[in-house]
């Protein structure tokens, strides 16, 4: 089943007159790893963000977008918390273990709080 990640990059392609193979090359993968990405067998790798940014000269609003896909199919994320301050760790690492039991208010909060960034 095509994910929206995966239609954002068929478009992509479309849009630049490409062909399966030829963004594989970009990505540095073979042709089968981006059809199971584009087809939800695999995860979309966390650097692929930024190298569809460079290679495709996305616009902030088009890399936004295209995150946001690439997050509905995850199951995990990981956090790189090295060079960030002790405070910021200790943050990240009470959101992490309490995530499951936020209330729904709770989740409107921190959403509102993320959203005026």
């Amino acid at each position: 089943m095509l994910t929206n990640f995966g239609k954002a990059l068929r478009k992509m392609r479309i849009d630049h007159s490409e062909f399966l193979k030829d963004m594989a090359a970009k990505l540095g993968v073979t042709v089968a790893y981006l059809s199971a990405v584009e087809n939800g067998k695999r995860e979309v790798p966390d650097e692929w963000l930024e190298k569809l940014t460079n290679e495709y000269n996305l616009t902030s609003n088009e890399r936004k977008e295209l995150q946001e896909y690439a997050y509905e199919n995850k199951e995990s994320l990981k956090i790189n918390l090295s060079g960030i301050q002790r405070e910021e760790k200790e943050l990240a690492l009470a959101f992490a273990r309490s995530f499951k039991d936020l209330s729904d208010e709770d989740m409107r909060t921190i959403q509102q709080i993320f959203n005026k960034r």
